[in-house]
């Protein structure tokens, strides 16, 4: 029998060929009129096609953090994929655009083709919720590079949005309506802090409070908001939007005000989940540390005209949760 020499150094390309195969249908499952071939090329092919008079594209790229870790801990990869695409995906959608697709990198130490299936079938069902396509990706074995047992995973998406339709904040003014929209948890961020809290817990039962087991709570996907974005922009009604990622509200919400304008949010004007009060409780963690760390139970938050907020709220739910003030400082304030 033949030596493999890059097999027995620690990158075995059957591997690969057969995480590909794996990986396959989940893609093919995306694919739309606009996408013009499979997986395997060098570059992924996707039409813009026509109707488009003044085209902007729009793109964000992000990762799962330390989540991966309790995912890999729990042996549980088939969600993370759904956070990988929430975490791009509702980057670009704030700013009006529709996705049009994604790409992923995963990187291993020592590639399993039955665990990479498993992530990137998360991967598809993430873009199947944002109504993209999965065009694409690496995977990269990186034995020496990366600790024995680990891997990271990165997602890059594409929108479009008309020029003269951007969402960009600039006519935000005092007064507008802040509506939240509920997360589903703790979503991606903070991941460090949650496994130092948590650190020693058992993730197979509630701990108090949860109705689930906490391992559940933690590793719940991050919320897809392409689809309330596009309901919102369709209707005219998205003056701005802020999707609630790491550093939470008081570091998010000003990234999509004008200038000269700031916000009060009036705490305990939405429901927190479980998860979060539960870290609060632990922690123990004052509201500056949950609405600076996490997403303190709203995902995205979207600026309307105060004589538009009943059909925003018709359109999408949400809560009302404060308004913009005049502040040249463009703080945050917990009122």
């Amino acid at each position: 029998m033949r030596r493999d020499r890059y097999r027995e150094a620690g990158v075995d390309l059957s591997a690969g060929d057969a995480a590909v195969e794996r990986m396959r249908p989940h893609a093919a499952a995306t694919a739309t009129s606009a996408t013009l071939e499979g997986l395997g090329g060098f570059g992924a092919l996707h039409a813009l096609g026509g109707g488009w008079r003044d085209p902007v594209l729009v793109s964000a790229t992000d990762g799962v953090g330390t989540k991966l870790l309790l995912a890999q801990r729990l042996g549980r990869l088939d969600t993370i994929g759904v956070d990988l695409v929430a975490m791009c995906v509702n980057d670009v959608a704030v700013r009006g655009a529709r996705p049009l697709f994604l790409l992923d990198y995963l990187a291993v130490d020592r590639l399993d083709p039955d665990d990479a299936a498993r992530i990137v079938a998360g991967i598809a069902e993430g873009c199947r919720q944002a109504g993209c396509t999965l065009a694409g990706g690496e995977t990269a074995e990186l034995p020496g590079l990366l600790a024995a047992g680990r891997f990271d995973l990165a997602g890059f998406c594409v929108g479009v949005v008309e020029r003269d339709r951007l969402v960009d904040g600039r006519d935000v003014r005092p007064g507008d309506v802040l509506l939240g929209l509920p997360s589903t948890g703790v979503h991606a961020n903070g991941y460090t802090l949650v496994r130092a809290l948590c650190d020693g817990l058992p993730m197979d039962v509630d701990p108090g409070g949860l109705g689930e087991p906490l391992g559940d709570a933690l590793l719940r996907p991050t919320a897809i908001y392409a689809d309330d974005l596009r309901t919102l922009h369709d209707a005219r009604l998205l003056r701005a939007a802020a999707h609630i990622t790491g550093g939470g509200l008081l570091r998010n919400l000003p990234r999509c005000l004008s200038a000269g304008c700031g916000a009060r949010l009036r705490v305990g004007a939405w429901p927190v989940p479980p998860v979060l009060a539960f870290l609060r409780r632990v922690g123990p963690l004052d509201d500056v540390e949950m609405h600076g760390t996490f997403n303190g139970g709203l995902g995205l938050v979207v600026v309307v005209r105060p004589a538009e907020v009943d059909a925003a709220r018709a359109a999408v739910g949400g809560h009302v949760i404060g308004e913009v003030v005049a502040d040249p400082a463009k703080r945050v304030v917990l009122a």
